[in-house]
């Protein structure tokens, strides 16, 4: 509802704005963008279920209890191929496994077409780790259990080094 009067209004920009914004005051980062030589190449956000109300409209809701819902990633196409996603969705692992959270939770689109929209390709979500709970035509569930995320984190590191030289990762995500 708040998505279509954001629309209506003229304002989704500002939507986005504010639900970040009540997101970090009430539940702590949502988000990371990674950047390269300074410029923003790629974004991931994230949140529990409950800060995703309209996430029970997808046919394969709910997402699990125990598990936070990634929501959206984009790569910037030039920086696309190098290693970004994976290592967005690494952080976003490390963050969550700090937090205690067991698991990453996605809608997939197996038929995404559109470079822009907010649901992901599945196939983007298998090729960084996660495996499908809830098979669907169009949007699957997806999920990464966060113990098996950890093991990434030396083919991560050398996906770094091809792409940023020695940065470290800790230095390339900067959270939302």
């Amino acid at each position: 509802m708040s998505g279509e009067r954001a629309v209506e209004a003229g304002d989704p920009e500002l939507e986005k704005e504010a639900w970040i914004s009540a997101t970090l005051l009430e539940w702590g980062s949502c988000g990371k963008i990674a950047y390269v030589d300074g410029v923003a190449a790629g974004f991931v956000l994230y949140a529990p279920p409950l800060y995703v109300p309209r996430s029970v409209a997808f046919p394969t809701s709910p997402v699990s209890a125990d598990a936070v819902l990634l929501m959206t990633a984009h790569i910037i196409p030039e920086f696309s191929g190098g290693g970004l996603g994976r290592m967005l969705v690494q952080g976003v692992a490390k963050d969550l496994t700090r937090r205690g959270v067991r698991a990453i939770e996605a809608f997939g689109d197996l038929k995404w077409e559109q470079v822009g929209a907010c649901v992901m390709p599945a196939e983007y979500l298998l090729s960084v780790g996660f495996k499908t709970v809830r098979p669907h035509l169009r949007f699957p569930r997806l999920r990464l259990e966060l113990k098996n995320a950890v093991s990434w984190r030396e083919d991560v590191e050398v996906a770094l080094e091809r792409l940023l030289g020695s940065m470290s990762p800790e230095r390339a995500l900067r959270p939302v």
